[in-house]
């Protein structure tokens, strides 16, 4: 059956170049600078809660993970915390924002295929400086018809994406590492969810796949995404 797709959207972090190792890295330097303050797991707990409450506020990204840190090693050392762990903190915080950047594999061979038969659209989240300092870094792109760095990802960011750049939602498939941000909302805008499952999965981007959705897919690696979107176009 022919579904007539004609767009495709990508998410960038963690489906086309690694981001969330970065991130391990950075906190595993966090806990051992507060090591005598508190044990890792509790450490782990309090950062978590700090990004959540924070996201309203800052936003995805690494700056807002940089504060989310400087505010809990300052909670909990009872702000006692010294100046030498805060400049640490920000100094890992702007090597992150240095990093090369490492496309994941078949990222490139995938995008580079489908482009010359889809409309592709990069639909990532996050901060627009270093985002657009990734795409810019990655090689790609050149190769996306369009690109939208939004707040957050929702059914209605699905519904204008893929409208603005597409022939709507129920033409489109969206192929992303995050059930909660590129999978579940992508499919309640009436599109494709592909899910490409990564090797780390932020707490916060968990969601339970919906498994019985007949626009739901699952792949291994973006080494198949080429066949799937043959088969479900």
């Amino acid at each position: 059956m022919s579904h007539n797709i004609t767009t495709i959207g990508f998410d960038a972090d963690d489906t086309l170049w690694q981001n969330e190792e970065f991130f391990r890295l950075t906190q595993d330097i966090f806990y051992d600078l507060l090591r005598d303050y508190a044990d890792p797991d509790h450490l782990a707990a309090r950062l978590l809660q700090s990004e959540r409450k924070n996201l309203g506020h800052y936003g995805f990204g690494i700056k807002g993970f940089m504060l989310s840190m400087i505010e809990t090693a300052i909670e909990v050392t009872d702000e006692k915390v010294p100046a030498t762990v805060i400049q640490t903190i920000i100094e890992a915080g702007q090597e992150m924002l240095r990093h090369p950047v490492n496309l994941l594999p078949h990222a490139q061979e995938a995008v580079e295929a489908l482009g010359r038969d889809y409309r592709l659209v990069l639909i990532t989240k996050g901060d627009l400086l270093d985002q657009e300092r990734k795409l810019a870094q990655s090689g790609l792109g050149e190769m996306f018809d369009a690109v939208e760095i939004v707040a957050d990802k929702t059914p209605r960011t699905y519904i204008r994406a893929f409208m603005r750049h597409g022939h709507g939602p129920d033409r489109a498939i969206m192929v992303g590492n995050s059930m909660k941000s590129d999978v579940v909302p992508a499919i309640e805008a009436g599109g494709w969810g592909v899910h490409v499952p990564s090797k780390y999965e932020w707490e916060m981007e968990r969601a339970d796949a919906p498994v019985d959705h007949p626009k739901f897919r699952v792949m291994k690696d973006l080494s198949e995404l080429e066949a799937l979107v043959a088969e479900l176009a």
